[in-house]
């Protein structure tokens, strides 16, 4: 359960990181939104880094469903736009992915 939460604070951190950028780019905010974007994905790779997976690849692959979740929250609880049937169905999906991934015997 340590990894995932792990994954979890990677995701956040990840995605808070890119908007940041996103707000700077696209969304025409000051260029100091860059300094916790710089920061937060600093905190991403951190985490990442303390998952407890032998190999990157494998712990790479096991965030992406993380990731998928994530950003749907962020979609749902940020930008204010609810995630559709099919979003769910591809989490669930992606989340049975990495629960594989972390836990199958090897």
């Amino acid at each position: 359960m340590r990894s995932v939460s792990f994954l979890i604070a990677a995701a956040v951190c990840e995605i808070a990181g890119c908007f940041s950028f996103w707000a700077f780019f696209r969304l025409g905010r000051s260029p100091l939104w860059l300094t916790p974007g710089i920061a937060s994905l600093l905190a991403f790779a951190f985490f990442l880094t303390r998952v407890d997976v032998e190999f990157a690849g494998r712990t790479y692959a096991a965030y992406g469903g993380i990731y998928v979740a994530a950003s749907l929250t962020w979609l749902a609880l940020v930008e204010k736009v609810q995630p559709d049937r099919w979003d769910v169905i591809g989490t669930l999906l992606c989340l049975m992915g990495t629960a594989l991934i972390l836990w199958a015997p090897r």
